[in-house]
């Protein structure tokens, strides 16, 4: 469930707000000026945040930019100022949208939905980002933990190993030269490399492999280089 804060010193249209957004499912906590508003956001795990600009003792402006140092929720400001400059303040201290009043308790809905729905689309890509894991079959490299599993089962390598299979499992199904290989790894010229490139390859194999012989993961293409297989 969705937790929405409304900070209005005028209590009657907290409470109409309230009563619109509870009635489409979402949580609903009130404050009456800034400084409350801060209170809230620092005791709550807040998703949005409506706002009006004129409130005692800290207005809207200034809540806004002292919430905007630390969260990113989006922000929806009221006012009754339509001027354009008022609302070119509000979304330059940070606020997402500008709401004016008066306005229809269904437009602010839409508006709120909008803005929930952007920010959850723009928190998944982001979190999807920042997963850095790689597989392929039964492989799996977590590159946030440097780790690497074999059907679940964690497997052991040295550092050099880890980073030729992630720098292979990154571009699997590519081949690449043991002079590649060797570059991109040790980031130096590839001179008389072959046999180092290939100890570690070997070396891997025996790690992530059930039958190193016959390899499921890295494989050999005969007189170009190696790839991890796309399963």
């Amino acid at each position: 469930m969705f937790k929405i804060l409304v900070c209005d010193d005028d209590k009657e249209i907290v409470e109409a707000i309230e009563i619109y957004l509870t009635q489409e499912g979402y949580k609903v906590y009130k404050a009456y000026d800034g400084l409350e508003a801060l209170q809230v956001l620092k005791e709550e795990e807040i998703n949005l945040l409506i706002i009006d600009i004129m409130m005692p003792k800290l207005d809207g402006i200034r809540a806004t930019l002292k919430i905007r140092e630390e969260n990113n929720m989006p922000i929806i400001i009221l006012s009754a100022k339509s001027e354009d400059a008022d609302k070119i303040l509000g979304l330059n201290v940070g606020a997402d949208d500008y709401v004016t009043k008066p306005f229809s308790p269904l437009e602010l809905i839409a508006r709120v939905k909008s803005q929930l729905r952007r920010f959850n689309v723009l928190g998944a890509n982001l979190a999807k980002e920042k997963e850095k894991v790689y597989s392929t079959g039964g492989l799996l490299i977590d590159d946030d933990l440097k780790e690497v599993t074999v059907d679940e089962e964690v497997i052991n390598l040295t550092p050099l190993e880890y980073n030729i299979l992630l720098f292979l499992v990154k571009n699997k199904g590519r081949v690449f030269s043991t002079a590649q290989i060797y570059e991109n790894i040790w980031d130096e010229e590839a001179i008389g490399v072959d046999n180092t490139v290939a100890v570690h390859i070997r070396h891997i194999r025996e790690k992530i492999e059930i039958n190193p012989k016959d390899p499921r993961y890295l494989k050999v293409a005969w007189g170009i280089g190696y790839k991890v297989e796309r399963i």
